[in-house]
Parts: structure tokens; sequence; C-alpha cells
């Protein structure tokens, strides 16, 4: 059995930097280039495998590497039944059923016996089959939007995250088939074998996601206003109080939703909260 693990992430495409950024966040040091195949992660037993977008989950499948990075819309299309070890909370985008801008159809309904284009053909024919809407899927490996435009097609179905490419191919959006976002998978075999090492990975990649959608707050307080300022403060658990060198004053400490965060900020103000700050979090372990 190989003593060190295999990470099979993208070489390229819109996965690629956050995907990075997550393993050096969570303290992996190595050295990414642009055509390096792998790179040997110097202070943990992994290597990081660079590989096309559409053969991760092959690699990992087929136990060449015991994680990957991908996407649920990739994972769907593949149809592979990979263990799904944690959502990465990045790449969010939509499958989503566009037509002409000028077209009369309204929501998908509207397109059963019609030709439907995408790069999704297993996910976009299983969507409509479970809708019972006939269609006929048109599989296209690139530049989706144009079908429409090229009679290829009366709709189509693509990604889309803000939806500028649509309306810049004169498309409009009539309905979602499927979300997506980053996930991290596992091969059956190092799941079976190595449990222990994926759960360590997995600890290492969820303690930075749940940092990145927190803060850590520190306030001064008169202990007089405790129980209204610590109403104001659903953290993780109760926020730490301790006593400070002046006669009636706390300092308390707490971690919150970084969403919260300003709006919080007022109310604690008002309650009698003094020399705020806000931190970020480097990692959590819940």
């Amino acid at each position: 059995m190989r003593e060190r693990l295999r990470l099979a992430i993208p070489n390229k495409g819109r996965l690629v930097e956050p995907t990075i950024q997550l393993l050096h966040d969570a303290g992996l040091v190595f050295e990414a280039h642009d055509r390096s195949l792998v790179a040997r992660v110097q202070n943990y037993d992994l290597d990081v495998l660079f590989v096309r977008t559409n053969d991760i989950i092959e690699f990992v499948g087929d136990a060449v590497a015991d994680l990957g990075v991908t996407g649920v819309d990739l994972l769907a299309e593949s149809r592979a039944d990979l263990p799904l070890v944690r959502a990465l909370g990045y790449g969010r985008c939509r499958l989503a059923a566009a037509v002409p801008s000028d077209s009369p159809h309204r929501g998908v309904d509207d397109l059963a016996g019609l030709r439907v284009a995408t790069a999704h053909p297993n996910v976009t024919r299983r969507f409509f089959d479970e809708k019972a809407i006939p269609v006929e899927v048109i599989p296209i490996s690139g530049a989706v939007e144009v079908a429409p435009r090229l009679g290829l097609a009366e709709a189509i179905v693509d990604l889309v995250s803000t939806g500028s490419t649509l309306v810049m191919n004169g498309l409009r959006p009539i309905g979602d088939v499927l979300e997506s976002e980053a996930i991290l998978v596992a091969s059956p075999t190092a799941q079976r074998e190595r449990a222990d090492d994926l759960a360590a990975i997995d600890t290492m990649f969820s303690a930075v996601i749940a940092a990145r959608s927190r803060k850590y707050l520190m306030m001064n307080a008169p202990a007089g206003r405790l129980v209204e300022l610590e109403a104001l403060l659903p953290g993780l658990e109760s926020p730490s109080i301790i006593p400070l060198a002046h006669d009636g004053m706390v300092a308390i400490h707490s971690v919150v939703d970084a969403d919260d965060v300003w709006a919080l900020l007022p109310r604690l103000k008002a309650a009698g909260a003094s020399g705020i700050l806000v931190l970020p979090i480097e990692k959590i372990l819940p």
C-alpha cells in the first residue's frame, strides 16, 4: 500500500485557484507550477496531482488518487458512485435551462418536444425524464450558448454563475436543473482501507471552511450589561467572559457568523460594548 495519500485537483479552470488556496490555508506546504503534474507536500504525507478536470472522477474511481476535488455537476454527469466527503464552499454555480431572449418559452415545461443542447447530457436527460417532459437532448462539447443561434437547438442547459454570459449571448434562464459547487470525493478503496487518513484531510479542510464564515469578536463592557450583550452574541458556544483590572468591567470574546458582523456592531455598541475588535479566524475545530 502507498504510504503517501494522493489528492487529484483540476489543472485548469475556475476551481484551480480556490482549491490551491484551500490547501495552503490548511497549512499544506507545496509548490504549484503551471507545468507540474505532481506536487509533493513538504509537511504532510500527501501528493497533489494536477489532472484534467474531466479525468478527476476516473482517477479517484480507479484508486489512482485517494481523494479528488471536483464539481457536483461533473460527478452527477459521470454517474460515478463516489463517496462525498465534504462540500467545499466555493465554485458555486448552477446548471440552468435557457432560451433566446425573444423566445416565447417561459418555463421548462414549454420545452416539450424541442431540442436542448448541453455539455451535460446525462444530467439534462435525467432532469427532463423525471419531470416527464419529452425533449431531444443534443450533446455538445463547447460553446453551448451559440447553439440556438446556429439552429442546433431551441434551448440550452449550461453552467451559470452570474448569468452575464447568457445575457451576452442573447439568452435568458427559464429554470434551474442542478445546483453545483466544489466538493471533495473519495475513492471507495481509500475510504475502506485508509479511513483515518482521509478523516485527517477532511479535518484540515473543514477547519478552514468553518473559519471562513466566522469572525472573532473581542470587546470591553460593563459587567452590569453582560446579560444584554450575551443575548446579542449567538456564537458557537457561550462567550468567554474575562474580568478586567477596572472594577465592574469585563472583556467578552465570542465567535460570530461573518455575515452578521456589520449588523451586530452598532447593537453591541448601543448595549455598552467598547473597544470592539473584529478579527479573522484561521481555523475552527467545532
